[in-house]
């Protein structure tokens, strides 16, 4: 803590007791208001739309300075009128200051935008208004009174009262407001340098900065609209368990932990895919969940620990219906959320509103490497995969990761407009069903834009000794050391054998997708509290 900060933060605490020696509760239980600022726009425009006659507007009780409905004030002036004004109650945080020795100009903060109030001591008395020296920027205050607005246009609360909500007792990351000559827009300078303190600490990044408060309102939105289209598409919402004892559903690690209880190992879930699969063995034919999922894995633009899938399941379906209900589903998100079916992503222009590209795996990988990548050995392909990606990928390691490094590398970068890419080997896929055609591939599609996985769905394997097979051979891959391997998932398997209709199944990141719709460099940029490395100094 620098020097300037810790007078800073005295000063404040100075000031805090200087309510409490006034007899003013710094930290209030409540404050009844009565409309948001964006209310307070609008509601005062309907008011100026029923018409004030010119001969009434100096009319009423007005004070000398009003009586032509303007005020003693630099540049600033109320709309007198003779019939009763619109009287409100406002509150939000301070987010500037201008005094002009016994009137005060200040802009509130809340959350339908900010609100200007207009502070007089003859209105408020002179103690209430000497009080008003205790306040900083970024204490919360009530205020109550009439609105009009002034002689620059802007509709202002003039405050007849105002309560002390909380104290700031420590300054936001403002480090200066300028006034735009050209469109009079006060607009304030973010003190926070450092992205990494802008995640870290949340709560003063939406304070400061509004762009950031509307990325999370979108992100409501399109979570709202995903619920929407599938709910009128006869999908049940449900929830499966967080804690499992067999974690499934993807090749991923799992976080661990041990319940003290039952005394036994539990696993953060990696996907919801084998207990919504569960369900449909149940009896519910359509079903999704908007979920947390967990994975031990690296954190970088597109990958956090902690991320949101929407997975849902369709009994009667294959992977051709996925590819319609997503490509449906993202219009109609995109509609509802955005407005539009384009949209422009760090310098791409997306159009969500053409039919989506159709590219094979193999087709597209074999057209880069110039060779048929299913008949090279696995030492081959590792060597190839090395050479593309540039990592020093250990020897032994699984022919699936291999095949996935080489398309992350040579095929991804170039998949900007969406694209499902259609038909993976079977290494890749243990829980899709083979290609009817070609035993070698399986139904499965992912969804590319922009360079990154959106989405991933399969005709879901619904033969229980098939599906033993390929969990065996995940065993096996896992009990070398393959760290992302499948585990055998006995009661899925008993499950199955009760009988599993044919299915469609979809998992969409919903954090990559708001990413995409709300033009976001970072993953950590649409995640309120995103995974970061500890606090030096705090312990985590």
């Amino acid at each position: 803590m620098t020097q300037e900060t810790s007078q800073l933060l005295r000063t404040r605490r100075e000031k805090l007791q200087g309510l409490a020696d006034r007899g003013i509760e710094p930290f209030a239980y409540s404050f009844p208001r009565t409309h948001r600022s964006d209310e307070v726009i609008h509601a005062f425009g309907l008011w100026e739309a029923e018409g004030v006659p010119a001969d009434e507007a100096s009319a009423g009780n007005a004070t000398p300075g009003e009586a032509s409905g303007r005020v003693d004030a630099p540049g600033e002036a109320p709309l007198g009128s003779a019939r009763e004004e619109l009287g409100v109650r406002v509150a939000g945080r301070v987010l500037s200051w201008r005094g002009h020795g016994k009137t005060a100009f200040a802009h509130l903060q809340d959350g339908g935008g900010r609100i200007q109030i207009y502070l007089r001591t003859d209105a408020l008395g002179a103690e209430s208004f000497a009080t008003l020296d205790l306040l900083d920027l970024g204490d919360w205050i009530g205020v109550e009174g009439k609105v009009f607005r002034t002689r620059t246009g802007e509709v202002t609360v003039r405050a007849d009262g105002w309560t002390m909500l909380a104290k700031s007792l420590r300054p936001l990351p403002i480090s200066k407001e300028e006034i735009d000559t050209e469109t009079g827009e006060r607009v304030v300078h973010s003190g926070f340098a450092d992205v990494q303190s802008r995640y870290r600490q949340r709560y003063a990044d939406l304070a400061v900065h509004p762009e950031v408060r509307e990325t999370f309102r979108v992100r409501a939105r399109i979570i709202g609209a995903m619920r929407r289209y599938l709910d009128r598409h006869d999908f049940l919402e449900v929830e499966t368990p967080v804690l499992q004892p067999i974690y499934g559903g993807a090749t991923a690690r799992p976080f661990t932990t041990h319940h003290n209880a039952l005394d036994t190992r539990l696993y953060l879930r990696i996907a919801d895919e084998l207990y919504l699969k569960r369900l449909i063995v149940g009896g519910f034919e359509r079903v999704y969940e908007i979920a947390k999922d967990f994975r031990n894995e690296g954190i970088d633009r597109t990958h956090n620990p902690e991320f949101t899938m929407l997975e849902f399941y369709e009994a009667f379906a294959d992977y051709r219906d996925m590819m319609r209900h997503v490509e449906e589903l993202l219009r109609a998100v995109a509609e509802e959320a955005l407005g539009c079916h384009d949209m422009s992503y760090q310098g791409d222009t997306i159009d969500l509103g053409r039919p989506f590209a159709r590219l094979g795996f193999l087709e597209a990988l074999e057209s880069r490497m110039g060779e048929d990548v299913l008949a090279l050995d696995d030492r081959t392909l590792l060597e190839r995969a090395r050479k593309a990606t540039g990592e020093s990928l250990k020897d032994g390691t699984a022919r699936a990761r291999s095949l996935d490094k080489l398309f992350g590398a040579l095929v991804e970068p170039e998949l900007v407009q969406p694209t499902f890419v259609v038909d993976y080997p079977l290494e890749l896929s243990p829980l899709a069903k083979l290609k009817r055609g070609d035993p070698r591939l399986t139904e499965r599609f992912e969804l590319f834009i922009s360079g990154r996985e959106i989405a991933n769905a399969f005709s879901e394997l619904n033969d229980p000794l098939d599906q033993r097979a390929r969990f065996e051979a995940q065993g096996r891959l896992l009990a070398a050391g393959e760290e992302e391997a499948h585990p055998v998932d006995e009661d899925y398997l008993r499950a199955m054998e009760y009988g599993m209709p044919p299915t469609g199944g979809v998992g969409i990141g919903v954090d990559r997708l708001v990413m995409l719709m709300t033009d976001s460099a970072s993953i950590r940029d649409v995640i309120l509290f995103p995974t970061l490395r500890p606090e030096e100094g705090r312990g985590g």
